[in-house]
């Protein structure tokens, strides 16, 4: 008897040590390590889990949005339930959650008279709004101008920029390729461009800054859909054609300014970064897999760090760091830490 249970027992050990060692793997991941990425001045590492939830897992709900950041170094970034504001080290500072807040295409922050506030196109509730960046109160709301005299049945705005007088412009680049310009209190002023592949013409005004690396600032916009490919066009602030930034793009979503440079996420999974020549000097993330490239659809457990799937929002910190947002299901936002020289 006691030689059939101690057999019993070196069975049952044997079992136990042989469920742990095929369950391990189940618990045990490996977690992911920073990546390195660029060139030059433009060398940047990843940032493992930065803004994930305390499970591991993303809060955001899906994203199709922008990013900014605000003076004291907070980031705001937009999705399908709101508006995120998270601190350099990632963790929620606030929400701006809710109908008001939802699906926000693109984001800017301005500050006026020591008061910063939020510019967004929001391209499925079909406006334009302005809201205090610290409490989210919605001053402003720009719809369908009237005074165009535009039959128009559908207006779905993609970007917003404002001017140095404050001046409003807001892209309708998921409806009418054109662009509208509005004064500071929301009056209508004027508007330019047409649907089209020509030379001065839009095939999705998809992305919109206010390029202040030359004098006097000009609009830089993504052409996103321009045929045969992407472009970057420079308008002046009466809507007048000023040339072609860059094309051969694949399809450029925004831009974003810093001193001499300007990040432009492209929806083929990677950031390109451009000089004052506009030269490309640095590609980021970039994806060579046309399966998962321009890919909504990539759930967070087929994330690979440091290789982006559908870059569509992107903002600079102080330090020169980036933040960049993916076009996803799960809802994807990462930090890249500029490598100082």
């Amino acid at each position: 008897m006691k030689t059939r249970w101690l057999s019993m027992g070196i069975n049952l050990s044997l079992s136990a040590a042989l469920l742990m060692c095929c369950a391990g793997p189940l618990w045990a991941v490996e977690p992911a390590k920073p990546v390195r990425m660029g060139c030059g001045a433009m060398t940047f590492d990843t940032v493992p889990g930065w803004a994930l939830g305390e499970n591991g897992k993303s809060i955001l709900g899906s994203t199709h949005g922008a990013v900014v950041v605000d003076k004291a170094g907070n980031i705001y970034t937009s999705s399908s339930l709101g508006v995120f504001v998270f601190s350099p080290d990632g963790k929620v500072v606030r929400r701006f959650l809710g109908d008001k807040y939802s699906n926000i295409h693109d984001l800017k922050i301005r500050d006026e008279g020591g008061v910063e506030f939020i510019y967004a196109a929001r391209n499925v509730a079909g406006e334009g709004i302005k809201f205090n960046a610290e409490n989210g109160e919605i001053v402003l709301k720009l719809g369908i101008p009237k005074e165009a005299g535009l039959k128009m049945n559908k207006w779905s705005p993609t970007a917003m920029t404002v001017a140095p007088n404050g001046d409003i412009f807001l892209a309708d680049g998921y409806g009418s390729n054109r662009i509208f310009k509005f004064d500071k209190t929301g009056k209508y002023l004027m508007h330019f461009g047409t649907h089209g592949n020509g030379l001065k013409e839009f095939n999705t005004c998809h992305g919109m800054a206010l390029d202040t690396r030359y004098n006097p600032p000009r609009l830089l916009i993504c052409d996103r859909n321009h045929t045969p490919k992407g472009r970057l066009l420079h308008y002046d602030l009466d809507g007048k054609y000023i040339d072609e930034v860059v094309t051969g793009l694949g399809m450029p979503t925004s831009a974003a300014i810093f001193g001499d440079y300007v990040s432009v996420p492209d929806l083929h999974g990677r950031v390109v970064i451009l000089d004052k020549s506009n030269t490309i000097i640095a590609v980021l993330g970039h994806n060579a897999d046309p399966k998962t490239r321009s890919n909504f659809n990539v759930p967070q457990d087929k994330w690979i760090e440091g290789i982006f799937n559908g870059t569509h929002g992107s903002y600079w910190d102080k330090e020169g760091n980036l933040y960049v947002q993916d076009w996803n299901v799960s809802g994807r936002l990462m930090k890249l830490v500029r490598v100082k020289p």
